[in-house]
Formats: structure tokens, sequence, C-alpha cells
């Protein structure tokens, strides 16, 4: 007979316990426009998944990804010189 062992550390690792820490919030809360502009993009793409993409479609689209790269730009033009405390970033 076989015995199911658990490893404390694979269980305890998702406790309700366990909170992000400031830095963590920080960091999200600074990345909180490209995780939008990349949620946009990812709707234009769903939308012509099931048809040919209109010319309204491709512009849909066109526009989502230059939103999104100009949030990338902009987050890492203000992350230049910056260090969180904690390894966060």
């Amino acid at each position: 007979m076989n015995t199911i062992v658990t490893v404390a550390d694979a269980v305890t690792a998702f406790a309700d316990w366990i909170e992000p820490t400031a830095a963590e919030l920080d960091a999200i809360e600074r990345e909180m426009p490209v995780i939008l502009a990349d949620v946009d993009l990812l709707d234009a793409y769903i939308v012509t998944l099931d048809r040919t993409p209109s010319e309204l479609d491709v512009r849909r689209i066109r526009r989502a990804r230059n939103r999104a790269l100009a949030a990338r730009v902009a987050l890492a033009n203000n992350a230049v010189g910056t260090t969180v405390p904690g390894g966060a970033a």
C-alpha cells in the first residue's frame, strides 16, 4: 500500500495569511496602465477570432497595440533609475 505524503511548503505557500507586501502592491499599481492596455488589445483580438477582421477591426487592433506599446514605454521611462525595496519590480 502506498501512502500519500504532502509537502508542507507546497501546502502552506498558498495559505490565506500570506499577503502581498506594500512594495509588491506598489509595483502592481505602477504596472496597471500596461495591464489595462494589454486587456484592451486582447479584447480587440477576441472580437476577430470567429470572423475576418473588417477595416474597423483592423483600426481598433492597431490603436490598441499602439496604446499598449505607449504604456510599456511610459513604464520603462519611469522605471529608469528606480529601485524598489524588497526586490519587487
